[in-house]
C-alpha cells in the first residue's frame, strides 16, 4: 500500500483535508497526519475522527524539554527551522518518513521539515500541498504503488494547493522569508519546491509577486542566481498586470546581468516592457510610454549581452533580434521619419565652407581631421565638445526625454531646449560633422537642421547600443562608416536605414598618420608577437595567448608583448570574470618571461619596433587600428577572422589582404612559424605589409576621401 505522510504546523482546513483523504484512500493509499498544531484541542479530535486517516501523531509543540540555549536559538530562528527543531528528534516522525512513499507539506512553515525528511528518504517525492500529492500518488499507481524501485530520483515539486494558497495569501513578508532559508534553497528539492509555489493557480497578484521576490532573495543568498531569475520569470508569466509583469521580468534578467550572464529570458523582459509601452502610448500617456520604451531599449542593448561577452545575439541574427522591437506600436511611432523642411544647401562657392566638427568627449579619431581642415583655405572650422558644456551634456544623453519627444511628435519641452542650444551653431554652419552615432546624434536629429548639411560618423561600438534606434536618420544627409561589415550590421538593425529616407552611405577609413611607424626593427623582434589594446573583453587576449603557447612548442624564443592598459574590472561582472581568468592564465607565462606587459603608452611607434608579428585576437572590430599601425611598422599581420562577422559578405577577410586572416589559433601559429622561419622571409613579409598600409590607410590617402566628402574635391 502507498504510504502518504502529511506534515503541518498549523491546523489545516478540515473540509479540504477530508475530501483529499477520500481521494487518497480511493487510490489505495494510506494517509497519516502529523503536526505541531494542537491535535488534542477542543473540536480538533472530533473533526479528525471523521476523516479517514490511518493515524495521527502529535509532534512536540514547543521546546520546553530542551536546553535553554536551544530555546534561545529557536526564538530567533525562522518558523520553518523552529518547527524542525521541535520535530527532528521525534522517533515516530523519523520512522514514518523513512517508509513513506509521498511526503507532503501542508503549509509554508512545514516546507523546511519536509525537505529535511526528504533528504533521508530520497526516493519519496516531496510535495507542497494536497493537489500535487494526489497527482504523485496517481503516478505511483502507474508504476506499482510504492517508491521502492525508484532509486534515488527526487522528482520536481509542482504546485501549492488551495488551502496552502489561502494560508499564504495572508502571510506577512517576514514569514515568507523565514520559510526560504539558505539551507532550503541550496538543495534542488527546496529550490524547485519554492519555484513551483510562485506559479500556483488562483494566487492573488500581489501575493504572487511578493512571494516570488522573497523566494528569489532566498535563492540569491544560496548562490542560485539563475534559479532566482527563473522564479521571478515564472511568477511574471502568471501575472496579467502589465506594469508588474514587466517589473518582475526586469528583475529576473537583472539577476543574471548582475552576475555577468546573458539572461535566458531577455526576450520576454523586453516584450513585457514593449507591451507596457504600447498600452501607455495608446492611452496618450507618453511620459510613461517613453519610460517603458527606454527600459526596453536599455535591456535589449545591455552591454553584458553585446559588448562584455565573446558573442552577441546580434552576431547570429541582427534583423531577427530587433524584429520584436519594431513590432511595437510605440517604437513604430518613434521611428517615423520626420524629414527636413528644406534640403541641405550645396557648399558655398563664394566663401569658405563653414564646418562644425562636434563630439562628446571622445575625439580620439579627430586630431588629423581637425588639423587638416583647420588649415584648409577653403574651410572655416569650429569645434564643439558637447561634454564640455553642462547644458549640452545634459541633453545629449537624456534618453527618456528624447523618447517622449519622439512619441509626442516634438511637442515636448526637450525639443525647445535643443533648439535653443543648437540653433546658433546650425545657423552658422554649412556642414556639421558629428563624431559617433550615439546620444548626441539622437539629440541633434530631434530638431530640423534647416538647410545645414548633417554628416554623422558611426564607428562600430554604436551598432551594439540603443542610440541608432533613437536617431532620426531622415535628418542626416551622410552617414559615414569605418568598414563595410559595420555598414552591413547597422543597416540590418535599423529599418530607417533601409528605406527611402535613408542618408547617403560612405565607407571611409579612420584618419591615421602611419608614416612615422615605419622604423627599423632589431633582429630579435622576429620572435615577438604583439597585441595592441587589451582593455575590452571583445579584444579576447586569451586567443593570443593560445597562439603563443602553440608557437613556443616549436621555439621558446617566441614571446607575447601586450601594449595598452588592462580591462577595468568595474565595467561589469562579465568583464571582471574574464579578467580574472586571463590573469590566472598570464601568471606563469609572465613569470617565465614568455609574456611581457608594456602597459599604456603615448608612443606606440617605438613599442612597435620590438614587435615582429602584430595580432588581432578580437571577436569583433570596426577597423583594427592596432593592426593597421602594426602593419605600417613592418610587423607581419595575423588577424583572427572576427567571429561576429566571419562567413558574412563583408568581414575581416574582405577588409584585409589575402593571407592576413586566419580561422583558428592553429592556423595563426602555422602562419607565424612559416613567415618567421628565417629573417629574410619575415622582413620580406613585413615590407609588403608596410607597402599596403601606407598605400591604403595612411592619412595622405584617406585625407582625399574626407576632402571629397566635405568639399566635393577629387
Amino acid at each position: 500500500m502507498t504510504e502518504v505522510l502529511l506534515v503541518a504546523s498549523v491546523r489545516p482546513q478540515f473540509g479540504v483535508l477530508a475530501e483529499a483523504v477520500r481521494k487518497f484512500n480511493a487510490l489505495g493509499a494510506s494517509v497519516r497526519l502529523t503536526g505541531t498544531f494542537h491535535l488534542e484541542a477542543e473540536g480538533v479530535r472530533e473533526q479528525l475522527a471523521e476523516i479517514e486517516l490511518a493515524e495521527t501523531h502529535q509532534l512536540p509543540r514547543n521546546l520546553g524539554h530542551r536546553s535553554q540555549a536551544l530555546r534561545r536559538r529557536a526564538s530567533k530562528s525562522p518558523s520553518g527551522l523552529r518547527m524542525w527543531m521541535q520535530a527532528q528528534r521525534d522517533s515516530w516522525l523519523r520512522s514514518r518518513a523513512r517508509h513513506a512513499d509521498v511526503l507532503v507539506a501542508l503549509d509554508v512553515a512545514a516546507v523546511y521539515t519536509v525537505w529535511r525528511l526528504a533528504e533521508y528518504n530520497r526516493a519519496a517525492p516531496a510535495k507542497f500541498g494536497l493537489t500535487p500529492a494526489l497527482k504523485a500518488v496517481e503516478e505511483l499507481m502507474e508504476t506499482g504503488g510504492t517508491t521502492g524501485a525508484r532509486g534515488s530520483m527526487l522528482p520536481p515539486l509542482h504546485a501549492i494547493t488551495r488551502d496552502v494558497k489561502r494560508t499564504m495569501d495572508h502571510l506577512p513578508a517576514q514569514i515568507i522569508r523565514a520559510a526560504t532559508p539558505r539551507q532550503v534553497m541550496r538543495s534542488g528539492v527546496g529550490a524547485r519546491l519554492w519555484r513551483s509555489a510562485v506559479t500556483a493557480p488562483g494566487m492573488p497578484i500581489k501575493v504572487r509577486a511578493a512571494t516570488s521576490r522573497h523566494v528569489a532573495e532566498g535563492m540569491r543568498w544560496a548562490g542560485r542566481t539563475s534559479g532566482a531569475a527563473l522564479t521571478l520569470s515564472d511568477a511574471a508569466s502568471k501575472i496579467p498586470d502589465l506594469k508588474l509583469k514587466a517589473d518582475l521580468y526586469d528583475e529576473a534578467v537583472m539577476q543574471e546581468i548582475g552576475k555577468g550572464i546573458s539572461p535566458r529570458d531577455i526576450g520576454k523582459a523586453v516584450a513585457a516592457r514593449l507591451a507596457l509601452a504600447d498600452a501607455e502610448y495608446s492611452k496618450g500617456r507618453t511620459k510613461e510610454a517613453a519610460e517603458a520604451l527606454n527600459r526596453a531599449l536599455f535591456l535589449n542593448f545591455h552591454r553584458v549581452l553585446h559588448i562584455d561577452q565573446l558573442t552577441s545575439p546580434l552576431a547570429k541574427d541582427a534583423e531577427g533580434f530587433v524584429g520584436p522591437l519594431y513590432r511595437s506600436k510605440a517604437m513604430q511611432a518613434l521611428s517615423r521619419p520626420s524629414g527636413r523642411k528644406v534640403p541641405a544647401a550645396p557648399a558655398p562657392t563664394d566663401r569658405p565652407l563653414r564646418l562644425l566638427i562636434t563630439t562628446s568627449a571622445n575625439d580620439n579619431f579627430l586630431h588629423l581631421i581637425r588639423e587638416r581642415f583647420g588649415d584648409h583655405p577653403g574651410v572655416e572650422l569650429r569645434y564643439l565638445d558637447l561634454a564640455a558644456n553642462k547644458h549640452f551634456k545634459r541633453i545629449s544623453w537624456a534618453a527618456p526625454r528624447m523618447l517622449q519627444d519622439g512619441l509626442t511628435d516634438g511637442a515636448s519641452d526637450y525639443q525647445e531646449e535643443v533648439e535653443r542650444l543648437m540653433r546658433p551653431h546650425l545657423d552658422w554652419a554649412d556642414t556639421v560633422f558629428l563624431e559617433w552615432a550615439a546620444g548626441p546624434a539622437a539629440m541633434l536629429t530631434a530638431i530640423d537642421p534647416g538647410d545645414t548639411r548633417i554628416v554623422v560618423r558611426l564607428h562600430s561600438y554604436e551598432a551594439f547600443t540603443r542610440w541608432p534606434h533613437m536617431t532620426d536618420f531622415s535628418r542626416v544627409d551622410d552617414l559615414v562608416f569605418v568598414a563595410p561589415h559595420v555598414k552591413d550590421l547597422t543597416t540590418s538593425l535599423v529599418p530607417m536605414l533601409r528605406g527611402e529616407h535613408a542618408p547617403r552611405f560612405h565607407v571611409l577609413d579612420n584618419a591615421m598618420d602611419l608614416s612615422g611607424f615605419n622604423r627599423p626593427k632589431p633582429d630579435e623582434a622576429r620572435f615577438n608577437l604583439g597585441l595592441i589594446g587589451i582593455s575590452q573583453v571583445a579584444k579576447d587576449p586569451r586567443w593570443a595567448v593560445d597562439i603563443l603557447q602553440r608557437v613556443r612548442k616549436h621555439d621558446e624564443r617566441y614571446r607575447l608583448l601586450l601594449v595598452g592598459g588592462d580591462m577595468d574590472p568595474k565595467t561589469s561582472k562579465a568583464t571582471r570574470d574574464y579578467l580574472s581568468e586571463f590573469e590566472k592564465l598570464l601568471a606563469p607565462l609572465e613569470e617565465s618571461g614568455a609574456v611581457v606587459r608594456l602597459g599604456p603608452t603615448d608612443d606606440v611607434p617605438s613599442k612597435l619596433t620590438e614587435i615582429g608579428t602584430i595580432l588581432s585576437s578580437s571577436v569583433r572590430e570596426g577597423c583594427h587600428v592596432g593592426v593597421m599601425e602594426g602593419a605600417a611598422s613592418g610587423a607581419v599581420p595575423v588577424v583572427r577572422d572576427w567571429p561576429f562577422y566571419a562567413g558574412k559578405p563583408n568581414s575581416a577577410r574582405t577588409l584585409y589582404p589575402e593571407g592576413w586572416v586566419v580561422g583558428s589559433p592553429q592556423e595563426a601559429a602555422e602562419r607565424i612559424l612559416k613567415v618567421t622561419v628565417a629573417e629574410e622571409t619575415w622582413r620580406a613579409a613585413g615590407r609588403l605589409a608596410t607597402e599596403h598600409a601606407l598605400s591604403v590607410w595612411d592619412w595622405p590617402v584617406v585625407q582625399k576621401h574626407f576632402e571629397k566628402l566635405f568639399l566635393g574635391e577629387e
